[in-house]
């Protein structure tokens, strides 16, 4: 540090107090009982305030630079606007010792001997606080929330903004220690509010708010007279008796003389936010200096030592920007540093550090050694064991502990000196001399070594890493290389003020000036960029450049010296350039280079930096063909060329060494059809058809199909012309291939009728089929389409696919419940069996379903199939079995339908007398096992119920008496239990009307019948009606042997006469009267009724006898009084005689089920259909 005058004044009177604008531009002085305004950029005397009528003691300008006050012997204190005007004045009862604007609220203390006061603009008089004893000085912390007030009896009194005391602080020295002057340390970074308290005890001491002291004293010996920091806190002023200013740390470490004056130092302060002290003497001088800090540091490589703080060492490590702060607490002089050592001067001594290991980023240092001297030095360098200390013209070598080892004396002064490195003990020191002269100098040696000598002084030196080059920069800003061995001035370049080697690469430099970094490679021209400061250092591709007080690592891509190489083929020194930090696109570039240059193996390592695994493939394949014995290098460039993208330059060197087959191939992978052409020329048609299949591939791939499928047909490849079409829905071009191709060529023709169908075009697909006749196929076409009727056409004419057309159509029927055409279409397939499966099947579910209603009509579809596969004489025994069964299960179901609707639904559309009748048909029909889903609990309910509503008192009772004996549901339970309890008081007999009739033997047959539906005297079956299940006026008769069915029929429709019994009446007329009179005469035939003499049987027989009847019955009934049931065979006809033929029945022509015919149309008119087997009212009989 050193402090340079910049101006001088004096005035007549002593300056006590001074006073900076915050902006800097106007100094306010104290001198006799006038104000004097400097202007501080040249010291001229603005003007001269006159306002106190005796000495001004103080003054103190506002944070805001709008005011400024002044306070005098004369007890006053005046208030000045910026524009030097006096607005306000205010006293006190003695004179005013001090003032001060807090720097926040801009609050005016003002201090005297005996009280001080607060003041501010907003009120209208000055709050006063007395004071114990008087006040000489005053500081505002920087928050403006406390005022601190130093006294004469040696207390410091801490007051809020009100004027309170919060803290009182009582210095050792009391009143023989009066506080001359306090000030609050600016800085924001400071945890605490520190106050800086210098006082005549001759001590600087240093307190924090709460009143608790920070260190220990500090011994000035002298009196201060003033004490003020730095803008940003980080020095303090010092002025007093000792007629200098002096520097100090925020600490108390003195640094230096500011400026000696010639006698006392009352004031002294620093311009605001600038290093320029301003000093008031007790003699009226008035002094102004700028202080100049000089930058101390040293550089090895990537660790970089700087002063910081003047007492404080920061060690950098470059590269990984780490920072170690060291601190010595006192003034750092000089700074030098060399692998793992650190060595720094202090003024009574020097210290040396070492690394606490060997590790390279390691930035722990430990104190080594200590030599307690005192040198004068104007360079300092350490090396392994010793210390260089430069001297003007002088060279010492100490050794570690202090002794002086060795002295060099060199012709003129030592302008730089730099370690070169060597082994520990032996380093060489590089020596630049002011006459030009540039020496080495082995620490071990006494004798200097001259390298050689320039006209110039020598003002930076540098050598490069193999010692064989010495780059210089003299006094005229001139770069200077030379050969080391042969002292050849190899170039130099001009506007240099420092340059620096690269450690890493031989040939390249850079040196520094003008504003411009200079980067240069071998000897190719230099490469530019601006930077600020000086190069200290070249490593890689990093540049260490000083700048102001700081150093930083510029990374500086080597693109240029790499791109300079380049250019000359150079490509291995180009590759070690590259390594030092060029960017991606540089690597790629000179792989590049390399790869066209035949360089594989720089090009290799280059494509590794930037990981391009195509192109190493390549180099890879390439070194692999030279191995095995190829040396054609037109080949590898034309590979090399047509990886790059050049394929022309590729396409004539494939041609140039004879292999035109790798230029087409080259050309259709790349779609380049034309150039292909081209290439080709009129050359073989194979090639041509090949290249348009190609180019058709490409056309597919880049979703071009329309194209693609012209190109294939041209090709003649028509399957992949068939397949994009068919892919995409073309139709019309389908059809034109597929009438344009031969009926030989079978493959792309099934191809084209797949995609019509896949395309839901049926049509062109039959007419494909037919034209490669493929009959099969046509004949699946019509089954998937379900164009049956066009399949059937087919099936006439092939009956060999008569079986491949009715299955399926039979199972579609099926699905679509169309049974009677699916057993038809069955049969027709010949399965049989798979009819009776799927029938069975859907019975089977609808049972599980309880739709009992189509139980009974599947069960009834089943017997007529199973009646037809009866046909077969082999099955006949079995088939008629199930069909008996069949019928027997549909019966069932049918009459459950109603019994299950009446106990599941709350109402029910048959008549009581209709449900009772078909309870006791069920229950006369389950005289062994129950069929599946058939409830006898839910039919004796039923039966129970009817019968009790009908007065079939003892048939009630009966079943009710039979449900006790039964698994009943929870539901039923409650009413049965009632019902079996009520029924008892009802009589004991069935209504007499309900008893069933035999049409035969006229015999009442019980409403229970332990032998079934049938009578208990003459063993009859009953005939039922299908829908109200009364007996029926038939009786079943049977034919003699040797009659036919047809002979049978035409009998009965002869209708003979028959002889009647004649009853005749005579009417007799009198006078007076007439008279009826009745002539009977009986018929010699007796019975006249020949079908009623057959009904006799034996009475109380056990098996049953039909009725058989001879031609002469046969002719002698009337076919309206005739029933016939006309079974297909091998069933034989059922005939039945009709007791009432008035009475209407209904035969159903399909089912052959009877009804009353009023039952039968209203049914049929419900539902359009038979109830029974659903035969709708229009389907003709069979």
């Amino acid at each position: 540090m050193r402090a340079v005058l910049t101006w001088r004044d004096k005035a007549e009177q002593c300056i006590y107090d001074l006073a900076f604008k915050p902006d800097g531009t106007q100094l306010i002085l104290a001198a006799g009982n006038r104000l004097l305004v400097y202007d501080t950029s040249d010291g001229t005397l603005l003007q001269s305030l006159k306002g106190h009528k005796d000495t001004v003691y103080c003054v103190a300008y506002a944070k805001d630079g709008k005011r400024f006050a002044s306070g005098a012997a004369d007890k006053s204190v005046i208030i000045w606007t910026s524009k030097l005007e006096g607005i306000l004045k205010y006293t006190h009862n003695d004179s005013i010792q001090a003032v001060s604007y807090n720097p926040a609220t801009h609050q005016l203390a003002s201090c005297s001997s005996n009280d001080f006061g607060l003041w501010s603009p907003e009120q209208k008089s000055v709050s006063k606080h007395k004071s114990s004893s008087k006040i000489i000085c005053c500081s505002w912390t920087n928050d403006g929330q406390y005022l601190a007030l130093g006294m004469f009896n040696g207390v410091i009194s801490l007051r809020n903004k009100n004027g309170d005391e919060k803290v009182k602080i009582e210095r050792p020295g009391g009143s023989l220690s009066p506080i001359w002057s306090i000030c609050w340390n600016p800085s924001r970074e400071e945890r605490n509010d520190i106050l800086a308290v210098a006082d005549w005890g001759q001590k600087l001491s240093f307190y924090q708010l709460s009143g608790k002291q920070i260190g220990k004293d500090r011994p000035l010996n002298f009196d201060p007279c003033c004490v003020s920091y730095f803008t940003k806190g980080e020095y303090i002023l010092l002025g007093g008796s000792d007629k200098q200013v002096s520097l100090f740390t925020k600490d108390g470490v003195r640094l230096g003389t500011v400026g000696e004056q010639n006698s006392w130092v009352w004031t002294c302060k620093v311009k605001p936010d600038s290093n320029y002290v301003v000093v008031g003497c007790q003699d009226g001088t008035i002094s102004f200096y700028q202080l100049i800090f000089s930058t101390v540091h040293g550089l090895y490589k990537d660790r970089y030592a700087y002063r910081d703080s003047m007492t404080d060492v920061i060690v950098q490590h470059l590269i990984t920007e780490q920072k170690v702060r060291i601190k010595c607490k006192e003034l750092v002089k000089k700074i030098a540093i060399y692998k793992n050592r650190l060595a720094i001067q202090v003024p009574e001594k020097i210290i040396i550090y070492e690394l606490y290991s060997d590790d390279s980023s390691d930035m722990r240092y430990r104190v080594k050694e200590r030599i307690v001297k005192k040198f004068e030095c104007n360079l300092l360098v350490v090396c392994s064991d010793h210390i260089i200390l430069c001297q003007e013209k002088r060279l010492q070598c100490l050794s570690f502990s202090g002794v002086k080892e060795r002295e060099w004396q060199m012709e003129s002064l030592i302008r730089y000196i730099k370690v070169i490195g060597g082994p520990p003990g032996r380093e060489g020191l590089l020596v630049g001399l002011k006459n030009g002269q540039i020496l080495k100098i082995f620490v071990d040696n006494l004798f200097a070594i001259v390298l050689l000598k320039q006209a110039t002084a020598v003002r930076c030196l540098d050598m490069s890493a193999s010692r064989k080059k010495l780059a210089v920069v003299d006094e005229n800003d001139t770069c200077l290389v030379y050969d080391i061995h042969t002292k050849e001035l190899l170039f130099q370049e001009p506007n240099a003020n420092s340059v620096a080697w690269n450690t890493q690469c031989e040939d390249m430099l850079c040196f520094s000036g003008g504003g411009y970094l200079n980067i240069k490679a071998s000897t190719f021209p230099v490469h530019q960029q601006k930077l600020q400061g000086f190069v200290v250092g070249y490593n890689g591709s990093k540049i260490f450049c000083l700048h102001a007080f700081s150093i930083s690592a510029v990374e500086v891509p080597q693109s240029a010296p790499m791109y300079q190489y380049l250019e000359r083929k150079m490509f291995k020194e180009a590759y070690q350039i590259a390594c030092l930090g060029v960017t991606d696109t540089d690597w790629r570039e000179l792989a590049m280079e390399a790869l066209e240059g035949l360089e594989f193996e720089t090009a290799k390592k280059a494509f590794i930096r930037v990981r391009d695994l195509r192109y190493l493939e390549l180099i890879n394949s390439i070194e692999e063909r030279k191995k095995q014995g190829e040396t054609n290098n037109d080949l590898f460039l034309a590979d090399v060329f047509a990886y790059q993208g050049k394929f022309h330059e590729a396409a004539k060197l494939y041609k140039r060494s004879g292999h035109e087959n790798l230029a087409l191939d080259m050309y259709t992978d790349l779609r380049m059809f034309e150039y292909a052409k081209d290439f080709l020329g009129s050359g073989d048609p194979k090639e041509t058809k090949m290249l348009i299949t190609k180019q058709a591939d490409w056309a597919r791939n880049i979703n071009e199909p329309k194209a693609a499928v012209e190109m294939y047909i041209s090709a003649g490849e028509h399957v992949k012309a068939i397949e994009i079409s068919g892919d995409h829905g073309w139709i019309d071009m389908l059809i034109d291939i597929a009438r344009k191709l031969d009926k030989a060529e079978r493959e792309p023709l099934l191809m084209c009728a797949h995609y019509f169908k896949k395309l839901d075009n049926p049509g062109y697909a039959a007419e494909t089929y037919q034209k490669i006749g493929d009959l099969k196929s046509l004949v699946q076409l019509h089954v998937e389409t379900q164009h049956w009727d066009e399949a059937f056409a087919l099936g006439e004419k092939h009956p060999e696919f008569k079986e491949d057309i009715y299955m399926p159509y039979a199972q579609w029927l099926a699905e679509n419940d169309r049974f009677e055409e699916a057993q038809k279409a069955f049969h027709k397939a010949g399965r049989q069996g798979e009819a009776v499966r799927v029938l069975e099947q859907l019975s089977n579910n609808a049972v599980v379903e309880n739709r009992f209603n189509d139980a009974a009509y599947y069960y009834w579809m089943l017997s007529m199939q199973c009646l037809n596969i009866a046909q077969d004489p082999a099955q006949k025994g079995t088939m008629l079995t199930k069909f008996h069964h069949f019928q027997h299960l549909a019966e069932l179901y049918h009459c459950y339908h109603a019994i299950h609707r009446y106990t599941e639904e709350p109402f029910s559309s048959h008549r009581p007398e209709t449900l009772f009748n078909i309870s006791r048909f069920l229950l006369h029909s389950l005289t062994k096992d129950t069929p599946l889903g058939i409830s006898k609990v839910r039919t004796l309910f039923t039966l129970a119920k009817q019968s009790r509503t009908l007065g079939a008192y003892k048939l009630a009772r009966h079943a009710y008496d039979q449900l006790r004996g039964l698994y009943v549901p929870a539901r039923f339970q409650k009413s049965i239990e009632l019902d079996s309890l009520t029924i008892r008081s009802q009589p004991f007999h069935d209504n007499e009307e309900l008893v069933p009739l035999c049409y035969r033997c006229s015999t009442n047959n019980p409403l229970l019948n332990n032998l079934g539906n049938v009578c208990i005297n003459c063993r009859q079956p009953f005939i039922f009606s299908a829908s109200s299940y009364e007996v029926l006026h038939l009786v079943e008769f049977y034919l003699e042997e040797g009659i036919t069915d047809e002979e049978a029929v035409s009998l009965i429709d002869l209708e003979a006469p028959r002889h009647k019994r004649e009853n005749k009446w005579q009417e007799i007329t009198g006078n007076n009267s007439q008279t009826l009179r009745l002539d009977e005469t009986m018929n010699s035939m007796g019975d006249d009724d020949p079908f009623t003499a057959k009904l006799s049987f034996e009475q109380g027989g056990s098996e049953f006898v039909p009725v058989v009847v001879s031609r002469s019955v046969l002719r002698s009934m009337s076919r309206r009084e005739v029933l016939i049931k006309r079974w297909p065979p091998p069933l034989q006809w059922q005939y039945f005689r009709s007791f009432l033929p008035d009475a209407s029945i209904t035969m159903c022509p399909s089912c052959f089920q009877m009804f009353h015919s009023e039952d039968y149309e209203l049914l049929v008119l419900q539902h359009t259909h038979c109830p029974y087997c659903r035969r709708h009212i229009d389907d003709p009989s069979p």
